[in-house]
């Protein structure tokens, strides 16, 4: 039986994937159609579960060094500074959740550093290759590829499409992309310098009788650009002169000049959901399955966690255990189903004027996100996900229960009971409970409280770090 798995795609949802199943020693090969990798913004942001992914990955050091927090907007009116608001009020990290706050980074440089971890595993993306056709029986997916003019057969166990919204995987399987494209509204938006504002800030400029019409320019991390985004209208090629119209008419000032348009491109709210997001050994991940507005933050995030849950189970199953992956599309595609609702919720309030609209709340955080069947399990505090929290190892070292859950495996807490033999299995005790076999101790009572856990619960962490069972 052929073990490869294909990846049509690398963007962050096919690089997460990829990186999660080269991790887990599953031969992968990860392909992409452009000719050079994506250079922009685009998905900036990126939520507080995804950094506890990027974190069991290996990647969240690299993140942090690399990106900033969310600025404050500084808002003009007729050019003059009338106030300075906050997309995100940043909150203090908790033992159950320590990266509370978003974080900005650009798409580009997330897919940077996860193709730099990739690497480190021996796998690189293949540009510049085209999956031209596949077919599937019982056993495998025949894939062919093109790359330069020359034609290539693949064999695979699997094929995964993270190959965006207009996905050829999707529409090779014929499977419908539900919902609409509202080409009513359109925005305008590209990378750019502007020296003449402090890239420690965003900027909001509008005029005093239209506050709600006007242009952003939010600062990028790791240089010293901006991205723009404007209201567009009208017919005209997206330029930096183009761009550099809308700031002399928004600003009011006459001293912001744009330079080194790296990305631009013309936005349509597109809220599309795939009606299936499996058909046999093919799966359908990121774009290729959701498409979202930009309010909320919540595309390139699910997408990210698409990848996350897909390469345990892809694992599980070339290990000989299909159950896992046939959960994978009634759990991703009611999440899927679910952020779309409040991405368009969110773009419905900014389009009637609500100036909160591009506040972001807890909701747009995704550590609420529960799989587990609400009659079976009671449900935790924070959803499905495994909360964090500090302990001790067997020798008094501080250590945390995110550190027991890194890595490919699942995770079994027996609190206050002996660990079984043969897994990574931990007995969580309170200090000065003997106990013999690997242990952790639970100093604060943190872990006791995040789980709910009385003497003798055992908790089943999946290798996504989310709640499989609760005995």
């Amino acid at each position: 039986m052929a073990q490869l798995v294909l990846v049509a795609g690398a963007g962050p949802t096919g690089l997460t994937l990829a990186l999660d199943l080269a991790r887990r020693s599953i031969p992968v090969r990860i392909i992409d159609k452009a000719a050079k990798f994506f250079a922009g913004s685009r998905g900036d942001g990126i939520q507080p579960r995804t950094l506890e992914v990027f974190d069991d990955l290996g990647v969240l050091d690299a993140v942090r060094a690399a990106g900033m927090p969310i600025p404050a907007m500084r808002v003009h009116l007729d050019g003059e500074f009338v106030t300075e608001r906050r997309m995100w009020e940043p909150i203090e990290p908790t033992p159950t959740v320590p990266y509370p706050n978003p974080w900005v980074l650009s798409q580009s440089g997330t897919e940077g550093i996860l193709r730099d971890r990739l690497a480190e595993f021996g796998v690189h993306v293949e540009l510049g290759t085209t999956l031209v056709a596949f077919y599937q029986n019982e056993g495998a997916v025949t894939a062919t590829l093109e790359r330069d003019g020359a034609r290539e057969t693949v064999r695979a166990a699997y094929l995964v499409g993270a190959d965006g919204g207009k996905s050829i995987v999707r529409k090779t399987l014929g499977i419908p992309f539900e919902g609409n494209t509202d080409e009513s509204i359109r925005m305008l938006l590209g990378d750019v310098r502007a020296d003449a504002l402090d890239h420690e800030f965003g900027y909001w400029f509008a005029a005093a009788d239209r506050p709600m019409e006007g242009i952003a320019l939010s600062p990028l991390p790791g240089g010293r650009q901006f991205q723009f985004a404007a209201p567009f209208t009208g017919d005209a090629q997206p330029s930096l002169a183009l761009l550099q119209k809308y700031v002399d008419r928004y600003c009011g000032r006459d001293d912001i000049t744009l330079t080194e348009l790296s990305w631009v491109t013309v936005w349509r709210p597109n809220v599309r959901l795939a009606q299936k997001f499996r058909d046999g050994r093919v799966f359908l991940a990121g774009d290729a399955a959701h498409a979202h507005p930009p309010t909320g933050g919540q595309g390139m995030n699910t997408g990210i966690q698409d990848g996350y849950n897909l390469g345990w189970k892809l694992a599980a199953a070339l290990a000989g255990d299909d159950a896992p992956l046939d959960s994978y599309e009634s759990e991703r595609r009611t999440v899927a189903a679910r952020v779309l609702g409040l991405s368009s919720e969110l773009l419905d309030k900014l389009v009637d004027g609500d100036e909160d609209a591009m506040r972001r709340g807890s909701e747009t955080q995704q550590l609420d996100i529960s799989y587990r069947d609400p009659a079976a399990y009671e449900p935790l505090a924070a959803g499905d996900r495994a909360p964090d929290a500090p302990l001790k190892d067997e020798a008094g070292r501080p250590i945390r229960l995110f550190d027991l859950f890194r890595g490919p495996h699942a995770t079994l807490l027996s609190f206050g009971g002996t660990a079984p033999a043969g897994l990574d299995a931990y007995a969580v005790v309170r200090p000065g409970m003997p106990v013999a076999g690997p242990h952790v101790v639970d100093v604060d009572g943190h872990a006791h409280t995040a789980y709910a856990a009385a003497e003798g619960t055992c908790v089943l962490i999946r290798p996504d770090g989310y709640v499989g069972a609760i005995n």
